[in-house]
């Protein structure tokens, strides 16, 4: 650590010490399961990103209408005529936990980290030429092409670009320092992980507020919806994220608890492993695709239709992205179509192995549907049932698993959709693909981008990049006496108060 960076390390725990601590209460939050890191440059897990959000932040932020405002940013960059150059002025002031002070230094070891090691980073690193300080308080990113999901990606708490200080950037971060308005206070494995108010946190301000209201914040893991939904009903929690909708009606008739319903949310999907395996033929993936039976899977999944709706578009009516490009490919349910594909890919029954767990639960159900499907169809189906910490652990080993399940909530920017870019652990690899993505981030004209994305839709139904189920509206919980946490697919609770 620099000479500078001890000494405001040293009078900044002075100051900590005699600070004042306001007595605000604690808000227990029920997650679906332990966060297999602290450090959200590598995950993707939307479990990481409502946790890490808390004590990392970065260099901007979405506001209510997802538009991007800065955070650790002093203002919105000074971008050059041709779109290359980014120069980000920093806040000045801002403090690390471990006392130390922000500056460009620690901006551009971050992020050349981050372009290294993060996936979002990955897919716009042979795009960059260069991060440098040119400044303290000021970082230049140089681009060799326009990219225009730049500042979204940077916005982004999902394989985030966050900041921690120069000294502990390494490829695998043990002890996690950041700026956010919360400290890690204890982890105890499988139990909690308890947040403290960060007294030294410099505040942002206009869209970016962070009150830092409550003195702590537990986030306990409970992988069991039942589970989550009986102490959220019973008063032991005050949110429990990943409710089944089932608990929807319990909820409306509680007199402690009410439910949260995000609508639209997103969309769950089948990953394709397109690296090795039997899905990396392209007859076989068809096959996968025509014998579905989407209605069936969400209905399953979902059990009644306010809480999803059949759609092969990547974005729903009403939203910029929404197209119509290919989505006749969507929901064939035709077993017989299926099977012509599987006899064209000389298929010799091997297994489709699919990667699920129990802990969103509607992902088991839709895998069971989805199994009675491709059976019809001739195919060998396994389901690898396992936690959802294994399965995120799994995925990245491409021996694995053929398709394993998740889901995302409808992103602001398609170039957040990390399953487009081959540098994913998919690792979905078409030449014009790459091409039609590669013009996609490089125009900046919004209609002009519109006109792509509806190709870059039309090829991932012609070539399987990846299979969306269809539209969802995901369900999470509170007390009734639960105010400051806006709905969202990553609740943040700064600004939260419970009255009892």
């Amino acid at each position: 650590m620099s000479v500078r960076k001890t000494l405001f390390a040293l009078s900044s725990a002075l100051m900590l010490s005699v600070s004042p601590v306001l007595a605000a209460g604690t808000v227990n939050v029920a997650i679906i399961g332990e966060p297999d890191t602290f450090d959200p440059m590598v995950s993707t897990k939307d479990v990481v990103s409502i946790v890490t959000q808390h004590f990392v932040e970065t260099l901007y932020t979405f506001d209510d209408s997802w538009a991007v405002v800065p955070l650790l940013a002093a203002g919105m960059p000074d971008i050059s005529g041709d779109g290359l150059v980014y120069k980000i002025p920093l806040r000045e002031g801002v403090t690390f936990h471990d006392g130390s002070s922000m500056d460009s230094a620690d901006a551009v070891a971050s992020l050349q980290r981050w372009l290294e090691v993060s996936s979002r980073g990955k897919s716009v690193a042979d795009k960059v030429a260069g991060v440098e300080a040119s400044g303290p308080y000021e970082v230049t990113i140089t681009m060799k092409e326009p990219y225009a999901p730049l500042l979204s990606l940077l916005a982004f708490s999902n394989s985030a670009a966050v900041v921690y200080p120069e000294e502990i950037i390494a490829p695998e971060i043990g002890t996690i320092i950041g700026t956010g308005p919360y400290k890690i206070e204890a982890h105890e494995p499988d139990r909690y992980t308890q947040l403290v108010r960060f007294d030294g946190y410099t505040q942002p301000t206009g869209a970016a507020e962070r009150k830092q209201i409550p003195d702590e914040i537990r986030l306990i893991p409970v992988p069991d919806g039942n589970t989550r939904a009986e102490g959220l009903l019973s008063g032991q929690y005050d949110y429990a994220d990943g409710l089944s909708t089932e608990t929807y009606d319990r909820l409306e008739a509680s007199d402690v608890a009410e439910p949260v319903l995000l609508k639209p949310f997103g969309w769950p999907v089948f990953a394709v492993n397109h690296k090795k395996g039997i899905m990396t033929d392209l007859n076989i993936r068809k096959a996968v695709q025509a014998a579905l039976p989407f209605d069936d899977m969400l209905f399953a999944g979902f059990g009644n239709e306010k809480f999803f709706k059949t759609d092969g578009a990547l974005y729903p009516e009403g939203w910029t992205w929404h197209s119509d490009a290919g989505v006749e490919l969507y929901n064939q349910n035709d077993q017989e179509k299926a099977a012509e594909y599987l006899k064209a890919a000389g298929y010799d029954g091997s297994p489709l192995r699919i990667l699920t767990s129990h802990q969103y639960e509607f992902h088991y159900q839709m895998a069971e549907v989805a199994k009675a499907g491709l059976e019809a169809a001739g195919m060998k189906v396994q389901l690898d049932v396992v936690d959802w910490a294994t399965l995120a652990q799994n995925r990245n080993n491409p021996d694995l698993w053929d398709i394993y399940i998740t889901h995302s909530p409808f992103l602001p920017e398609p170039a957040l959709i990390s399953s487009l870019f081959s540098t994913a652990r998919e690792g979905w690899d078409n030449p014009a693909k790459n091409e039609i993505l590669d013009r996609f981030t490089s125009e900046s004209d919004p209609e002009k981008r519109k006109a792509i994305f509806g190709e870059l839709q039309k090829i991932v139904l012609e070539d399987v990049g990846f299979i969306k189920v269809g539209d969802f509206n995901a369900l999470q919980g509170k007390a009734k006496g639960l105010t400051g946490v806006d709905p969202s697919p990553w609740p943040a609770f700064w600004n939260a108060q419970v009255s009892k």
